[in-house]
């Protein structure tokens, strides 16, 4: 209670004391006589320093007298500053904890004010003010002081470290900076100053760099920085092309048998980083399908993990990354999932139709695939190679050929694999029964005209103690019946308002538990366009090519059709047509063709109704122009195959062996120079080594990209340029592995893009091969000449055992017949050599007695 009172009290004494020295200075005039603006003392300080505004004290007469000393701030109503012997201190507002008189031995005058921690709002005039109790003012009782107040620049906008743009775009780099003196802003690019360009250019005082139709030059690191005599800052953004994610680890396939776990990679790099990981299969994403849904996990470098693994989890699983900047990349890879064979499903009853051919079902899954099935029946160990009217199939079914009443049983199957088995099937009972009969067929050919109608008749009828027969209708070809314009009452199938399409054969299908039978009609639509030629084929020569065809059905009886061919080469859009003569005919020449050059054709008849049905298409290349050539200086020059010229390289007809005419003068082929638009050259060809041989890689063309159809390679060392791949290179491939350069050779490439009928070359590239493949190569031969060695030493012991073995049976074999005949002499005989008497003929039977 009294610590309450003495607080109360202590408040009130402070509030007192500071409303008394307020009505003293309205009192009395406080003046500054002597020490003006004029005067002042200026100070500069550094935020955060601490000053001292130096402040005497005059005594009257020069006795210590009892005084008020007050610190005042021009701007603020209230002093900052209040202080009289023996009462607590005044701290105006903002100067708290930071205002104090300085010590009586300090060498500064008793009214000095000490300021700390010093902030950008403490600039400005002070005056220091002395006030004597009941005492007449001095001359000079006061000072003003002006306090500058400098600080290092500090930042208050600054553009983010990364900035991801396209080329093309523009960007604003925007960096505000504060501090006293105001501080100044510079901009660099990669160490050097910007200096502003068409496209780039400083606006609102330095603080904004503005980047228009950003260039791949202008792609770096731009600095900011903020300077006054008081220091300097900096701050760095980098510009970098923002780049679709990109895989760089893909998944793999892999194989686990059932149970393990399984772990696909797919890592991706981009920019900007932010890359999200989808994993799908079968189009779906993994953790929507309920079967792998508590299995699968997706890690956080993209990975994916299944544990542990089913037989149902074998597919395709798809890594899908992307970072929001242009198409997600995708790899895929396939798990096989292996386990031992199983049986999936046990039927209780199995029926085999009597007399006829049936089959008794094991229901298997298994991978690796099948090996073989044991079956049983009746609890016995079935051998089906030791009966001919039983088969195993491939699937492990039993095959019966000829149905008996013997085939009847109690059935059991065990199907192994790589893996093994995991056990049987249940027991299958195998009821032999009547198959159902046809007791209405249909005729063997319907024929009607377009638009009329056709009833086809079938019925058909079971077997004691089997279900009634269920009768269907189909397509032969497979194609469905026509919707709405058919109907099915009992066995009979009606079709109203034939059309072209209906022609075909249908198949009338009866089926029930114990087998399914089926009888097959021909329906003929008269009165149509013909149908479609078939089974076109083609020869060809460098200019020419022949096709033949047989022709599809005519219309009718009353109908002769006669053929056009359409051909064109691929990818362009006209079709040339050309009508087969004689009428009639199903084999045609077409002429005046370009050699080496792919062509697709097509044949349509035609009868008095109109065009019929186009055949399908078929695609056949004519010959290549063949040249050789010899080398002058051998009498016997061996020829070579030129490859063709991929460049407009000169043909030097001298250096070739060309054939002549029945005149004797020499045939010169014509050279077929490509025409047509050509496609831009390939780019940024390179060749890197990679373990298992050479990559060889590049970029589309630039320009007219579309046109590529397919890529080639070119070689040479100090020769002619040669090709490199054997098969074309496809548009939407831009890498080529090389499996073998000779060491120490140095090489020259270049890659070709094919349009139908032009090209476009790349720049040459040079690469020395390192001379260490040549050793790699050495290595190899070594070793493949001790293992050929080996295999060498092997092939010729097995050799001499088996001449060894083949001599050592003519001996036996001799002497057999040599013991044979003495016993003969014995006998009473003739032994060889002892007379002219030919030896007896020794029959297999008698050599056998003897």
């Amino acid at each position: 209670m009294g610590l309450r009172l003495d607080q109360r009290l202590f408040s009130k004494v402070t509030v007192v004391f500071a409303a008394l020295v307020l009505s003293l200075f309205n009192r009395v005039l406080v003046s500054t006589t002597g020490s003006t603006f004029n005067d002042a003392v200026h100070i500069t300080a550094i935020v955060g320093e601490s000053v001292v505004f130096n402040c005497q004290v005059e005594f009257p007469a020069e006795h210590p007298v009892p005084y008020v000393l007050q610190w005042e701030k021009k701007g603020l109503d209230i002093p900052i500053f209040i202080w009289y012997d023996n009462y607590p201190t005044h701290s105006g507002s903002g100067y708290e904890g930071r205002v104090a008189r300085v010590s009586q031995d300090s060498p500064y005058g008793l009214a000095s004010l000490n300021l700390t921690n010093i902030q950008e709002s403490d600039q400005g005039w002070y005056a220091c003010k002395v006030v004597f109790l009941n005492r007449s003012p001095t001359n000079k009782n006061g000072t003003w002081f002006h306090l500058d107040v400098h600080a290092p620049p500090k930042f208050v906008t600054i553009p983010g470290e990364v900035q991801y743009i396209n080329v093309g775009d523009s960007i604003i780099l925007n960096c505000q900076a504060v501090g006293t003196p105001t501080p100044e802003i510079v901009w660099f690019k990669d160490a050097t100053d910007v200096q502003p360009t068409t496209t780039v250019g400083i606006f609102n005082d330095g603080t904004e760099l503005r980047i228009s139709n950003i260039r791949t030059e202008d792609i770096g690191d731009y600095t900011c920085i903020a300077r006054n005599g008081e220091g300097q800052i900096s701050h760095t953004a980098r510009v970098l092309i923002a780049g679709g994610a990109v895989i760089m680890s893909p998944p793999t396939n892999q194989t686990k048998l059932e149970g393990e776990k399984v772990e696909f990679t797919c890592g991706a790099k981009a920019m900007p980083g932010n890359v999200t990981v989808r994993w799908s299969r079968d189009g779906a994403f993994v953790k929507s399908i309920s079967s792998l849904e508590t299995r699968v996990t997706i890690k956080k470098d993209g990975s994916m993990v299944i544990n542990p693994v089913s037989a149902d989890d074998s597919g395709q699983y798809l890594c899908e990354v992307s970072n929001g900047i242009g198409d997600p990349q995708s790899a895929s890879a396939y798990l096989n999932v292996e386990y031992p064979a199983k049986v999936t499903f046990t039927p209780t009853i199995q029926y085999l139709p009597f007399r006829l051919a049936g089959v008794v079902q094991c229901y298997i899954k298994a991978n690796p695939p099948l090996q073989y099935v044991t079956w049983t029946k009746d609890k016995r160990l079935l051998e089906p190679y030791q009966q001919k009217d039983i088969v195993i199939m491939n699937n492990g079914s039993l095959l019966f050929t000829r149905v008996n009443q013997n085939h009847q049983g109690r059935y059991t199957c065990t199907p192994y694999n790589a893996q093994g088995t995991q056990g049987s099937s249940g027991q299958m009972e195998v009821l032999v029964r009547k198959p159902p009969t046809f007791t209405v067929e249909p005729e063997n050919m319907y024929q009607r005209k377009i638009s009329e109608s056709v009833e086809m008749h079938c019925d058909a009828q079971e077997a004691e103690g089997t279900q009634k027969p269920k009768i269907q209708w189909q397509r032969r070809d497979g194609a469905p019946l026509p919707k709405g314009r058919h109907s099915i009452h009992g066995g009979n199938i009606t079709i109203e308002n034939l059309r072209k399409t209906d022609f075909g054969y249908y198949h009338c299908v009866a089926s029930n538990e114990v087998a399914t039978i089926v009888t097959t009609t021909h329906l003929v639509v008269e009165g149509t366009q013909p149908h479609a030629p078939y089974n076109v084929s083609a020869n060809a020569s460098e200019t020419t090519v022949t096709l033949q065809w047989l022709p599809g059905y005519s219309g009718g009886p009353d109908y002769k059709q006669d053929y056009t061919i359409w051909y064109k080469e691929p990818g362009m859009a006209d079709w040339s047509t050309i009508p087969v003569t004689p009428s009639g005919s199903t084999q045609v020449t077409i002429n005046r063709l370009t050699p080496d050059t792919t062509y697709e054709f097509q044949v349509v008849g035609k009868n008095a109704l109109g065009d019929g049905m186009l055949s399908k298409v078929i695609s056949i290349k004519t010959l290549a122009v063949p040249l050789t050539v010899a080398k002058k200086t051998s009498p016997a020059p061996p020829v070579t195959e030129l490859p063709p010229p991929p460049s407009d390289d000169v043909v030097d007809y001298s250096d070739l062996i060309l054939p002549t005419e029945s005149s004797g003068a020499t045939l010169y082929p014509p050279v077929f120079r490509p025409k047509g638009p050509k496609p831009g050259p390939p780019r940024n060809v390179s060749i890197a080594e990679v373990k298992n041989g050479f990559v060889i890689s590049w970029q589309a063309p630039l320009e007219r990209a579309h046109l590529v159809r397919y890529y080639v390679i070119n070689y040479k060392t100090d020769g002619i340029w040669r090709t490199l791949n054997k098969a074309q290179i496809r548009a939407e491939d831009t890498r080529y592995l090389v499996k073998s350069l000779v060491g120490g050779r140095t090489y020259y490439f270049r890659v070709v893009a094919y349009s139908l009928k032009s090209f476009e070359n790349s720049e040459e590239i040079k690469f020395p091969v390192p001379a260490r493949v040549k050793h790699k190569a050495i290595t190899a031969g070594v070793v493949g000449g001790l293992l050929f060695f080996i295999v060498a030493i092997i092939l010729s012991v097995c050799a001499v055992k088996i001449c060894n073995k083949r001599k050592r049976r003519k001996h036996e074999k001799a002497y057999n017949m040599v013991a044979c005949r003495i016993t003969d002499a014995r006998n009473g005989g003739q032994i060889p050599g002892t007379s002219q008497v030919p030896l007896k003929k020794i029959t297999g039977e008698e050599l056998a007695s003897c």
